[in-house]
């Protein structure tokens, strides 16, 4: 494996997440009552016990894996063989299928899901731990599923086929993207064996759910990654009653309602509830089912039905409803089991929302861990850093504050004011006193000079820092080059870039890479150096 190094700072010195998951990863209490686990190993026992109380159909969902891998790997099936053990569980992310997965966080989820199965069992040796990845294969979204970038490039799939994506089959506008992607890489050393990978998983004939499946065991299959594909009546089942009542009570937008509107007193919602949280999916659809009185439509259709009438399509064919994003979580909860949900930011701020939910149906709530995520440089990168003397921190500062505080190192002057504007609120503090003394009003006056003596410190610092930038501007401009490299379009490269022109580059190596510096409960950022 190449060599590479890794070190972790804290979230909260990003500046790159929310609020929510910063008070979430410090242990803020009020985010503690929306979760009911914490991500620690205590809360891992928790969810153990909680998991152990519950009912799971372990023979159908090994059923439904040995189904899917006809030719698993060792790995794979070991960790299928012990699924049928009560003291297993899953260890879940989960995902959309995204074309040639989307974007590098979809790698990340993935490589973390494993690193803590792996972790978790030197932990809890008497438990044993399979990493699952839940395809989010019935998502519409067609306009978010279709894009993907290289080096900045943006790419997309184009094609008039609708409804759920997972179920859209590979066309013409996916042998095009191929072609592409090969023009693109083809420079690379490790490209043939992108390529190769990429024509097996999107072959004539895959629809993108399976595509997805074989991109994953691809990647991942000698790790023991188990892929789920929900999109099977028998799975849906298992969740009937929990449908049914949501088609006639509109149960889990009271219950959701509520615990946003706590949530919301101090935090921005993820998602908001519908009367009926199903979507109709069948022949190019997936459209939601909206409610009036006892009749019931498919939005945007001709579809419809009595009370009694979808009562018995859902007795008949559970697979033609899909749960929208507020009961994905209690579906995906009932038919693994699972004690931990690996998720990015947003993903984990909406499961907060869902908390009562699970409780009023008495599904196990699992542990909320945060993605790890990662920025990835280069040696040549790293070696412009030290000679910069810049930190990993103060890649994520504000360009003006980074101008300054890089400044001020590099100038043979000392350019803070601070000392001359300590001494001066010392002295306007004395000729207030004596000015006092004399005469009471003047103390207003002194007030007034101050601040004008203050705001023209402020005004000359701000002179002599700009003076200075001008002089270092050669230097800085090397700064704001590195800047772009590692933050294209301003972003983190996980939700700009894809994993293809890293694989096409390092090959497995670079998935190894990856899972070898992922974390498993330490909740940190991590910048990679590849050495090689």
């Amino acid at each position: 494996m190449m060599e590479s190094s890794c070190r972790y700072i804290e979230y909260a010195q990003t500046g790159m997440f929310s609020k929510l998951i910063t008070d979430y990863l410090s242990g803020n209490q009020h985010v503690n009552a929306f979760v009911r686990h914490l991500p620690d190993a205590q809360g891992v026992k928790k969810a153990i016990e909680d998991r152990q109380k519950f009912p799971t159909n372990r023979k159908l969902l090994q059923d439904v894996f040995l189904e899917t891998y006809p030719t698993p790997t060792s790995a794979q099936k070991k960790n299928m063989a012990l699924l049928s053990g009560e003291n297993t569980f899953t260890i879940c992310t989960a995902h959309q299928p995204n074309i040639f997965s989307g974007y590098l966080y979809f790698i990340y989820k993935t490589a973390h899901t494993i690193a803590l199965a792996q972790k978790l069992k030197a932990d809890f040796p008497a438990c044993d731990f399979v990493p699952v990845f839940y395809i989010g294969s019935e998502d519409n979204d067609l306009d978010e599923l279709s894009k993907f970038k290289i080096n900045g490039k943006p790419y997309r799939w184009e094609t008039d086929q609708t409804g759920a994506v997972g179920r859209m089959k590979v066309d013409k506008g996916v042998t095009a993207l191929l072609h592409a992607v090969e023009s693109e890489l083809a420079h690379m050393p490790h490209a043939s064996d992108l390529m190769a990978i990429l024509r097996k998983a999107y072959a004539e004939g895959n629809d993108m759910a399976e595509a997805s499946f074989h991109l994953l065991n691809q990647l991942f299959g000698e790790e023991g990654l188990l892929v789920l594909q929900p999109d099977k009546s028998d799975l849906k089942q298992q969740i009937k009653n929990i449908m049914r009542d949501d088609l006639l009570s509109q149960t889990a937008e009271k219950v959701v309602t509520v615990t946003s509107h706590q949530l919301d007193e101090t935090y921005k919602l993820q998602v908001n509830p519908r009367p009926v949280n199903l979507f109709y999916l069948r022949d190019g659809i997936r459209n939601r089912i909206d409610k009036r009185g006892n009749q019931y439509s498919v939005d945007g259709t001709i579809i419809r039905f009595s009370e009694e009438e979808i009562l018995r399509e859902l007795d008949e064919y559970p697979e033609r409803f899909s749960p929208n994003v507020i009961l994905r979580g209690i579906y995906q909860e009932t038919i693994l089991p699972n004690i931990i949900f690996v998720g990015g930011g947003s993903e984990v701020a909406y499961w907060m929302q869902l908390k009562g939910l699970f409780e009023h149906y008495h599904v196990p709530y699992p542990v909320l861990v945060l993605r790890n995520s990662f920025m990835i440089m280069d040696a040549h990168q790293e070696h412009k850093m030290k000679e910069l003397g810049i930190g990993d921190a103060a890649l994520f500062m504000e360009e003006t504050a980074l101008a300054n505080q890089m400044v001020q190192q590099w100038s043979d002057y000392d350019l803070s004011l601070e000392k001359e504007e300590k001494e001066s609120k010392q002295l306007f503090d004395a000729l207030r006193k004596r000015a006092g003394e004399v005469d009471k009003t003047l103390v207003q006056h002194v007030f007034a000079l101050e601040t004008f003596h203050m705001k023209k410190l402020e005004s000359l610092e701000k002179k002599m820092l700009k003076a200075e930038r001008n002089k270092q501007s050669v230097q800085l401009q090397r700064i704001w080059k590195l800047k772009a490299e590692l933050f294209p379009n301003n972003s983190l490269q996980e939700r700009s870039e894809n994993f293809m022109p890293y694989y096409s580059r390092y090959g497995q190596d670079f998935i190894q890479t990856v899972l070898k510096h992922s974390l498993a409960l330490v909740q940190r950022f991590g910048v990679i150096v590849l050495n090689s």
